[in-house]
Formats: structure tokens, C-alpha cells, sequence
């Protein structure tokens, strides 16, 4: 195989990464709600769900629909193509603003690493409920409530996550001169980012900025798969020599 074979199979994955990313991430949110009215349930607070039944429904499963107890497991099956897209917008900015465009890739895989703990607990958290026997119930309750409290160890780890969201609103930023990126889609990418940020585990505010992030990164994803460089809209990709003085 060629290296522009290599080269054009790299960046078309990378662009669908951009769009199966959120795509991913907007079912994970959508298994959250059991019925259409839990969406439009708006809280600008997290309210954590009940815990004990949460726990009960856990126990009853067992495990008749293996790893898909919980829906985090789509989001933790995703990481590697969040790491795939970040590398994408890395591929766009580079050009334009090569010191931002490190650092925002730079804070997205440090966030993913971190994403991987927050989606990690709850895949095998969930899993290891429906293991415990009925009568320790009161045990498995106390012991989830503790595991998924917003403080301590927890806390810190869902704060770290958060700083994936953040590398890619910083990616989308480097990425707004780009040529075939329209200003609109890196606003609607920051919007997203935002939105994930600032209402982490608001499951409908989240799915709203999974729709921005959708909309945002599909002309990133036609850029790469037209061949795009990361050139900045004002600049051209070929040198035009100067004449020779006589």
C-alpha cells in the first residue's frame, strides 16, 4: 500500500471518528430515559436516581442481558474513537495553530484517560450488582451510593474526565480559520463542550450538546475526507515563486 493510500485511509477513519464519536455518546444518553417525558424533565442540578432502585433492578436482571445493564458501557466502548476524532482535529489545526492544536489534543487524551475511570466504574459497578445475592441488598445499596457519591475519589476523577470536553472545545477553536469550516460549526462545537461541562451527568442538557457536537463536527469530517490539509482559510497551500530581478 502507498503512503498516500496509508494517508487518505487514515484521515477518512478520522472523519468518521468525528461523527461516530458523538453519534455513540447521543445513544448512551438516549438509553437514559425510559420514557419520553424524562426528557423534558429539566434540572439544572444533578439529582442522583434512587439508589435502591436502581440496586433492586440491578439484582433482578441478572445479567440476562450481559454488559448492556448500563448504558455508561456504549460511552466506555468509545473512547479509542474519541481519541481517533481528537487526532482528526489535531490533523486540521496543526497547520493553522500548531502550538493550540498540541494542546488541546494534549488535554482530550489526558481527559479520555480519565473518562475511561468514570465510565469504567460504572460498567463494572453495574455488572457486580447484579452478582449480589438479594439478601445483602441493604449492603449493595450502601456500598453504591458510596462508590458513586460526588466527592473523593470520584470527584476528582469526574473532574479530570471533564477536561476532555474542554481539549475539544480548545481543538475546535484552532480549527475555526480552517478552509470548509464554517465559524458556525466551531460554535456550535464550543456550545457542545459546554454544555457537557458545566451540566456533567444532566443526561438531557448533555444529549442537547451531543446534537451541537453532531452538527458542529460533520463539516470537520467533510474536510478530512475531501483531502483537507489544516490550512488556514487565508492561506494558500502552494507558494507562488517570486519573479527574478533583471
Amino acid at each position: 500500500m502507498q503512503t498516500s493510500d496509508v494517508e487518505s485511509l487514515i484521515r477518512r477513519s478520522q472523519g468518521v471518528a468525528l461523527l461516530a464519536m458523538p453519534a455513540l455518546w447521543l445513544l448512551m444518553l438516549a438509553l437514559h430515559f425510559h420514557a419520553l417525558a424524562d426528557f423534558f424533565t429539566l434540572n439544572l442540578r444533578y439529582v442522583a436516581p434512587s439508589a435502591a432502585d436502581t440496586v433492586h433492578r440491578l439484582m433482578a436482571a441478572r445479567h440476562r442481558a450481559p454488559l448492556i445493564h448500563d448504558q455508561h458501557v456504549l460511552g466506555y466502548l468509545s473512547l479509542p474513537v474519541l481519541l481517533l476524532a481528537a487526532f482528526g482535529l489535531y490533523r486540521l489545526g496543526r497547520g493553522a495553530r500548531p502550538a493550540l492544536a498540541a494542546a488541546g489534543l494534549s488535554l482530550t487524551a489526558i481527559g479520555t484517560i480519565y473518562t475511561g475511570g468514570v465510565f469504567g466504574l460504572y460498567t463494572a459497578l453495574m455488572r457486580a450488582v447484579g452478582d449480589v445475592d438479594p439478601a445483602l441488598a441493604d449492603g449493595a445499596i450502601a456500598t453504591y451510593v458510596a462508590a458513586t457519591a460526588h466527592t473523593g475519589a470520584y470527584a476528582l476523577t469526574r473532574g479530570l474526565a471533564q477536561l476532555s470536553v474542554v481539549g475539544l472545545a480548545l481543538q475546535a477553536w484552532t480549527v475555526r480559520d480552517v478552509a470548509g469550516i464554517p465559524r458556525a460549526a466551531t460554535l456550535l462545537v464550543v456550545l457542545g463542550c459546554a454544555l457537557f461541562f458545566a451540566f456533567w451527568d444532566i443526561d438531557n442538557l448533555m444529549f442537547v450538546g451531543g446534537l451541537c457536537l453532531a452538527a458542529g463536527l460533520w463539516p470537520h469530517a467533510r474536510v478530512l475526507w475531501s483531502g483537507g490539509s489544516g490550512n488556514a482559510g487565508n492561506q494558500s497551500s502552494v507558494s507562488t515563486p517570486s519573479r527574478p530581478s533583471v
